[in-house]
C-alpha cells in the first residue's frame, strides 16, 4: 500500500511504489535511446516542459537548480510535451534552440512526449496511472516528479509549484542527503 503525506502543492510518496522506473525506455531530444538506468545513482527531477505556456519562465530556476546541485549528483530531464493547448509545437530542433537561447538550458532534453490520454508515455502511466506513485492526470506543463537515487519517485510537485520554492529544494537536498 502506498502511503502519501500531502503539503501544498507538494505530494511525497512512501518508496513501497514497487515499479521499476529504470526498465522504462525513452529517447533524448536527438532521438537516442536512453531510461533512468542511465542516470543510476543520480535524484531526477523529471518534468514535462513546453516553449509557449504561462510556465515557461520555470526554466529558468530549473536551470539554476540544476546548476547548483549537478555536481552533488542531482539532474532535470526535461521532456517536451504538447498535450496542454497545443504549447510545444515546435520539432526537437527548435526546442532545443529555444530552450538554449531564451534560457540558457544545459539540462538534458528528451523526446517529445505525451504525458497523459491514450498515448501516454510509460513512464508518465508507471507516475500517474491507477497503480502509479502519484495517480492522477499531470494538470498542466511543468508537472515535476522527483525521483531519488534507487530509481524511486519520492515527491511530485504540481505545475505552479516553482523550482526555486523551499519545498523543492529542500526535497532535491533531502534526496541527495539519502544513501
Amino acid at each position: 500500500m502506498l502511503h502519501r503525506i500531502v503539503i501544498p502543492a507538494v505530494v511525497f510518496a512512501a518508496s513501497a511504489f514497487g515499479a521499476d522506473l529504470t526498465a522504462i525506455g525513452f529517447k533524448d531530444i536527438q532521438g537516442k535511446d536512453t531510461s533512468l538506468k542511465d542516470y543510476a545513482g543520480k535524484v531526477v527531477l523529471v518534468v514535462n516542459v513546453a516553449s509557449k505556456c504561462g510556465n515557461t519562465p520555470q526554466y529558468k530556476p530549473l536551470e539554476a537548480m540544476y546548476e547548483k546541485y549537478k555536481d552533488k549528483g542531482f539532474v532535470i530531464l526535461g521532456f517536451p510535451c504538447n498535450d496542454f493547448n497545443g504549447q510545444e509545437p515546435g520539432t526537437a530542433t527548435e526546442i532545443q534552440e529555444f530552450c538554449k537561447s531564451t534560457y540558457a538550458v544545459t539540462f538534458p532534453l528528451m523526446e517529445k512526449i505525451h504525458v497523459k490520454g491514450p498515448e501516454q508515455h510509460p513512464l508518465y502511466a508507471a507516475l500517474t496511472g491507477p497503480q502509479g506513485a502519484f495517480p492522477g492526470d499531470v494538470k498542466w506543463n511543468f508537472g515535476k516528479f522527483l525521483i531519488g537515487k534507487d530509481g524511486k519517485p519520492i515527491a511530485r510537485f504540481e505545475p505552479k509549484t516553482k523550482p526555486d520554492l523551499s519545498d523543492v529544494s529542500e526535497a532535491v537536498e533531502k534526496a541527495l542527503e539519502a544513501k
